[in-house]
């Protein structure tokens, strides 16, 4: 059985096997992490956009110094204590 098997492998031996299989797995593996990558780029979308994340205490801050709600002395003063 063996000796049949060796002979109809011609020269090629047991690396030609070890080979095939080897690319087979290379095959599904590339095949699977296409998928997975397709599917992650798919649902990005569809958390909470970074456009909208929550301002911060100093965003805020400057927001109301750009409109003028506060002076300078006190927008320096509350960054300062933010900062800390």
């Amino acid at each position: 059985m063996w000796g049949d098997m060796m002979a109809y492998m011609g020269s090629y031996g047991w690396g030609h096997m070890l080979f095939g299989g080897l690319m087979m797995v290379l095959f599904w593996g590339i095949v699977i992490a296409l998928a997975v990558l397709l599917v992650r780029g798919l649902t990005r979308g569809r958390g909470e956009p970074f456009s909208q994340r929550r301002p911060t205490a100093l965003d805020l801050l400057q927001e109301r110094y750009a409109r003028g709600e506060i002076d300078r002395e006190e927008y320096e003063q509350r960054k300062r204590d933010l900062l800390l």
